[in-house]
């Protein structure tokens, strides 16, 4: 079981990350500075589903890091590491639902997708090692 969650919750953090990233490229118009990277990667073709990308897989994604993140505790028992891998997916989440009516929403929701890329990257280059032995699960 522990196993699982662990595979769990370093998969999902970084399929989360890329999920919302790529969602954004495919949305010029909400995102046009990480859909012109996206054109520059040739993923231009994602604008025919951007209402597809944006209203439905980029919160999914978002929700999918956040949970990852959050099950990450479980495993490896480190709150402060997994309470910065969930700052991202939370700040994506509340730019495109609460905040969205404000002009700076934008900026919060870019700020988001920057803190999920750096912190799935640092999971990558630093794996989370348990800090506890097994009586701290009980």
């Amino acid at each position: 079981m522990k196993y699982f969650l662990n595979l769990l919750s370093r998969t999902g953090d970084k399929a989360g990350a890329l999920g919302a990233i790529v969602s954004a490229m495919g949305c010029a118009m909400c995102f046009p500075a990480i859909a012109s990277l996206g054109a520059a990667f040739g993923m231009s073709f994602l604008h025919q589903w951007e209402g597809l990308f944006v209203n439905t897989l980029f919160p999914i994604f978002a929700a999918i890091a956040l949970i990852a993140n959050a099950l990450g505790w479980f495993s490896h028992h480190q709150w402060l590491r997994s309470v910065l891998g969930m700052i991202g997916p939370t700040l994506v989440l509340l730019s495109l639902y609460p905040w969205f009516q404000y002009g700076w929403s934008t900026y919060v929701t870019y700020t988001g997708l920057a803190l999920m890329f750096i912190f799935a990257i640092w999971d990558l280059w630093s794996p989370a090692n348990r800090r506890c032995d097994e009586s701290c699960s009980a």
